[in-house]
């Protein structure tokens, strides 16, 4: 046989070679490779994590480790493994696979309705790769509260209930730090100003628009009780305000989760600072994380001599308004009667 023609064999096997080669790297590469993964599955890889722990993690549902391992060689991920929150799909093949390992997505944070900084914290907790502790470690740190007038007990106030777009791996430091500055652009001069004519300081009129907010839930009818309130304090009357008792109760239960749906006469003796029967003046600190509409019900309080106010019988979620102590006698004694016909303890 010529030189010749062996070379061409050569070159032609050597060819088939090559395909076969690309077929099965091909298949190895593009073939569907994960099954059995939820579609609301992440996988959360940790910033000490290595290519081990993921290939622990994703074992389970690979239909091919060994080519899922060679790829990733390939593409050099495994000496580059990113931290992160990570979406995968149920049948993506292996080179998509490593695509989606590098892109890290982020966590949605709407939050509200939360009435301590522990369940705000414990809610960011569940969420982002640190725990609650580290959160309320941040939202404590000394020299946040010195700058910005904040105690333990008020910091609350600097979260406004909103919607946040955050890295699951993210510092606590940047979340608390952006969340400040969204605090920062609220309370304007305007806002500042209003309060200012008050007699409070922003902090006060959060803490006291968690009040108002916790009174009521209906928009129309929070300027007018923080009016109330406002009357109390200038008059130096406590607030007596039954949210901070059940605010007070819990914290003297260490029971957050208890639901209370009346306020009786001996609750309203609980040695607490939040407790509005037993102090005058707002307490140390918000009862609830107050929205910033409102933070502007306090801000625009209606002007009024309305001093008492009680829940209505006849517009319910409504409250019914009196200047005199007698006219609220009666409309406390209606409102009881109606608890007690409705068997509410």
């Amino acid at each position: 046989m010529k030189l010749k023609n062996i070379l061409v064999i050569l070159v032609v096997l050597g060819g088939f070679g090559l395909l076969g080669y690309l077929y099965i790297w091909y298949g190895k590469a593009f073939s569907p490779n994960l099954k059995g993964w939820d579609e609301e599955q992440f996988i959360y890889i940790k910033q000490e994590d290595n290519f081990h722990y993921v290939l622990k993690v994703l074992e389970p549902y690979l239909n091919d480790k060994e080519g899922f391992v060679e790829i990733a060689e390939q593409r050099s991920y495994p000496s580059n493994v990113f931290s992160g929150r990570f979406k995968l799909r149920n049948g993506m093949n292996t080179y998509d696979i490593i695509e989606a390992l590098r892109k890290n997505v982020p966590v949605r944070l709407t939050y509200n309705n939360l009435e301590r900084i522990e369940d705000f914290a414990g809610r960011l907790g569940s969420m982002f790769e640190t725990d609650s502790i580290g959160f309320l470690e941040t939202f404590y740190e000394p020299s946040f509260l010195e700058e910005n007038g904040f105690t333990k007990e008020s910091v609350l106030v600097s979260f406004l209930p909103e919607t946040y777009e955050f890295y699951w791996n993210v510092s606590p430091l940047k979340i608390r730090n952006k969340m400040h500055k969204e605090y920062i652009r609220f309370w304007n001069a305007e806002r500042q100003e209003k309060a200012k004519a008050l007699g409070l300081t922003p902090v006060e009129v959060s803490i006291l628009a968690s009040i108002v907010q916790k009174e009521t839930s209906k928009a129309d009818e929070k300027e007018k009780v923080a009016g109330v309130y406002l009357n109390r304090i200038k008059l130096g009357m406590p607030l007596q305000a039954d949210p901070t008792v059940v605010y007070a109760k819990k914290l003297h239960t260490n029971d957050f989760k208890q639901v209370i749906k009346r306020v009786y006469l001996k609750d309203t003796q609980i040695p607490s600072p939040y407790n509005t029967y037993q102090n005058t003046g707002l307490p140390p600190g918000p009862i609830f994380m107050s929205d910033q509409s409102s933070i502007d019900a306090v801000l625009n309080a209606e002007k009024h001599d309305y001093v008492y106010f009680c829940a209505s019988v006849d517009r319910l979620g409504y409250h019914e308004f009196a200047v005199t102590l007698a006219q609220h006698n009666a409309n406390s004694r209606k409102y009881s009667a109606w608890l007690n016909q409705a068997g509410i303890n």
